[in-house]
């Protein structure tokens, strides 16, 4: 039994063929090679024509079927992971209106912040969890208000997850989950969020029909089957956000655990079954994977913006394509803890949740040109995101979030050596890395929604871990020192 999983991200898609009853994958691909083009038409702004993810998926799927030599009909279930808060506009022909405006955009800060206003601090907190914010709502709400010749022409409005769904299937459809994410899920009667769309402009006829996060929720039809190479009729099972997807794929599931990621954009993200909220909104509360009205698993969300794209940034800025990442890494570890007193802020990829939605802008300081290089650079831009953590941790711990133990996938900067040990050793905390990514969390959990495991304890029989990271607490008070420093850098900039 083989199932496939997609994740549908800013910098690049990628897909995952996993064996069900080995539960292991068999075959991965990304595509492209190099990050996936952010447009940016304005100061603020970041687009990305659905087009490209929906093109980078017929590549994959074609690579992931070349390398393992399996046929089509040996595809069983399909699963579907995304970047989160984005919006795709289509007309009744299904046809894309315009780029998506997705995650790290920010023109909606401030539509947001004006229904935050006028429905009320209490109503949202206590039905949507968050502010409207600059989630997908307040995007709709910009365009209602800044393109509004285009927006009569919108049938559905749909997360970049639902656009893959609706390519696939030929339907446009949605998840409770994907409400939420957007600020239109109601917590308290379990339903969209009529209240806010009536007082946004946004009439229901545009809302897509709801589906299951896990179930089925379409077939594959068969002009997609054609585009992809799969059989007609398979099914797709699961559909999720890439944060919610990366804690099940770590099988964080339960009240008190706690996953990370550190791609392009780096989160926290811990499992609560209170209706918990952060009144000043640098954290926010979704629905998990694994919620329900009846069993509440609510995922409260940090993120921090400028994370992968910072590194990324110092390699291309200081070296040539030659230089990898593990590169990187070893030029980082030839400095010391602090980067003998070079700071850098990595607040440069749009308005900051856990900064009150400002946006400092990413910056170094201290830099002394008799004792700098960039192997300084490179060691305090890994410093800066993980203090960065650090940082959003205190922020979670006000809300008894408290991890003892984090979870993350062996990828992106948790390859580095310096940034794992500097977040593990300021925190305190276990830091345990596992042998799976987005994809294949999205293919193990395609397995799940399809029936073929009957319970999460079985689903997870391959998940491994790869590595453990203790706290260096004989060499703590380095990085609580270069920590308070960089403290006291952002405390200006705010």
């Amino acid at each position: 039994m083989i199932t496939i999983g997609y994740d549908i991200g800013s910098s690049s898609v990628k897909a995952a063929l996993y064996d069900v009853e080995a539960g292991r994958a068999v075959a991965q691909a990304s595509h492209p090679k190099t990050e996936m083009k952010i447009d940016s038409p304005k100061a603020g702004w970041a687009e990305q024509d659905p087009g490209i993810w929906w093109d980078a998926v017929k590549i994959i799927t074609a690579d992931v079927l070349g390398s393992s030599h399996l046929a089509a009909s040996d595809i069983s279930a399909i699963g579907i992971t995304y970047q989160m808060h984005g919006l795709v506009l289509v007309d009744k022909a299904l046809k894309v209106l315009r780029p998506s405006i997705i995650w790290c955009d920010s023109r909606a800060v401030e539509a947001g912040d004006r229904a935050f206003s006028e429905v009320g601090e209490e109503k949202c907190l206590g039905t949507l969890l968050n502010s409207p914010g600059n989630f997908t709502a307040s995007k709709l709400r910009w365009v209602i208000e800044n393109e509004p010749a285009l927006f009569e022409r919108v049938h559905k409005f749909m997360l970049p997850g639902d656009y893959i769904a609706m390519k696939l299937t030929g339907e446009a459809t949605t998840t409770a989950q994907g409400l939420s994410e957007g600020i239109l899920w109601d917590f308290v009667s379990d339903e969209p969020a009529h209240f806010l769309m009536k007082h946004l402009g946004i009439v229901e006829e545009l809302l897509p029909r709801l589906v299951p996060g896990f179930g089925v929720q379409g077939a594959l039809s068969q002009s997609a089957a054609d585009e992809l190479g799969l059989k007609a009729g398979t099914p797709i099972t699961y559909r999720a956000g890439d944060q919610p997807n990366n804690a099940f794929s770590l099988n964080v599931l339960r009240p008190g655990e706690v996953a990370a990621t550190a791609g392009t954009s780096g989160v926290v993200y811990g499992v609560s079954d209170r209706m918990k909220y952060d009144r000043a909104g640098r954290v926010n509360t979704f629905a998990h994977v694994n919620h329900s009205k009846d069993a509440k698993r609510l995922g409260i969300l940090l993120c921090i913006n400028g994370t992968g794209i910072s590194n990324s940034w110092i390699r291309k800025t200081l070296y040539d394509s030659s230089t990898s990442y593990e590169d990187l890494n070893r030029f980082a570890d030839q400095v010391p803890v602090g980067s003998e007193g070079l700071v850098f802020l990595p607040f440069g990829n749009g308005a900051e949740r856990m900064l009150s939605n400002r946006e400092p802008g990413a910056s170094f300081s201290g830099l002394n040109f008799n004792v700098h290089s960039g192997k300084h650079m490179v060691r305090s831009v890994l410093e800066g995101v993980a203090f960065s953590f650090y940082y959003g941790i205190t922020i979670l711990k006000e809300l008894a979030v408290d991890a003892k133990i984090v979870h993350a996938g062996m990828a992106n900067m948790f390859l580095s050596e310096v940034f794992r040990d500097t977040v593990s050793t300021l925190s305190g905390t276990m830091i345990q890395l596992y042998n799976t990514d987005g994809a294949l969390g999205a293919a193990r959990a395609a397995a799940y929604g399809a029936g073929f495991y009957s319970s999460f304890d079985e689903t997870f029989k391959g998940l491994k871990c790869l590595k453990t990271v203790e706290p260096d607490m004989s060499n703590r008070d380095r990085y609580v020192s270069a920590y308070t420093r960089w403290l006291n850098e952002l405390k200006i900039h705010l």
